[in-house]
């Protein structure tokens, strides 16, 4: 997968070809492409900020999640109660 340098539309089209959910913490990928045309689901990290540590404390509801993604939508998983 040398993915390196692609752009979000075409990134989405290769990951759907070998993935069912993209995770991504980019918040604008939603408002920037048409997610209906898509068959993957995605999924938004948003925490404090893009490290490890921060983005480890997501994994929880991340995997609680993974099962019911709906493909072409996007779900925002969040540190704080608000954004999700």
């Amino acid at each position: 997968m040398a993915w390196a340098g692609v752009k979000n539309g075409q990134l989405l089209t290769l990951a759907e070809a070998e993935f069912d959910v993209f995770i991504t913490v980019d918040r604008n990928l939603s408002f920037q492409q048409n997610l209906s045309q898509f068959k993957i689901a995605v999924i938004v990290l948003q925490a404090p900020s893009n490290r490890l540590t921060d983005l480890k404390l997501l994994a929880p509801e991340v995997a609680a999640i993974l099962a019911t993604a709906v493909k072409g939508q996007a779900m925002v998983v969040s540190t704080s109660k608000q954004g999700r």
